[in-house]
């Protein structure tokens, strides 16, 4: 064989190898996208601060959110397909919320609350009611709905319900004040996920305003 066959037999081998080696790499799996994560912000403003009266606050005690159905432990930012049956709950791929909904939506009710009552857990109002021996007012919520809804493919809006139950706990036992379902619908400015968290931080606070004023002529 004469040395410019070998050469060029080298060099061919040289080429196959790095062919090889290029289509190895495009093989690889791409590093997974992470989900966008997303909460109710940062806060209430501090308009809504202003408005606590200088009296004492009547004490209420707030028991933890109960999820009704898909809603419970689960992250997803939800969606439905109202135009294409909305009996089906769909979850966005990329878009998780940090907390279940339930627990940041009896975060947000707590900050609004709180600037009418003295907001307390229900084992912190089990205790009030020992040292005091008075009744302490216990709001008991539950989560039915908590949506994204799209009534065409570019428009959709936000859903939220929840299920209000007021008792008086004494030392005798419970009983039963008042219980009401409050729902509210807001637009999502775009028809995504970004658009439907926006949407439903809104309407939970649209909830929060009507739950307050439901407690106060419970009073």
């Amino acid at each position: 064989m004469t040395p410019y066959l070998k050469d060029r037999r080298v060099l061919s081998a040289a080429w196959a190898a790095a062919l090889l080696l290029l289509g190895g790499c495009s093989a690889l799996p791409e590093r997974p996208v992470r989900p966008a994560q997303y909460d109710f912000g940062p806060g209430l403003a501090q308009a809504d601060a202003a408005t606590t009266p200088a009296k004492p606050l009547p004490v209420l005690a707030l028991a933890d959110l109960e999820p009704v159905g898909v809603f419970e432990g689960s992250s997803a930012v939800l969606y439905r397909l109202a135009y294409a049956g909305d009996q089906q709950l769909r979850p966005y791929a990329q878009a998780r919320w940090t907390l279940p909904p339930a627990q940041l939506i009896r975060q947000r009710l707590r900050d609004h609350l709180s600037a009418r009552y003295t907001v307390m857990s229900a084992g912190e109002s089990a205790a009030l009611k020992r040292a005091d021996n008075q009744p302490v007012r216990v709001l008991r919520l539950e989560l039915e709905e908590f949506t994204q809804v799209f009534d065409s493919p570019s428009q959709s809006q936000a859903l939220v319900r929840l299920r209000a139950t007021l008792v008086d706990n004494s030392p005798a036992g419970e009983t039963l004040l008042a219980q009401q379902v409050f729902t509210a619908r807001e637009p999502a400015a775009s028809a995504d996920a970004v658009g439907g968290v926006l949407a439903l931080t809104r309407a939970t606070d649209q909830v929060a305003r009507t739950l307050g004023q439901w407690l106060e002529r419970a009073r």
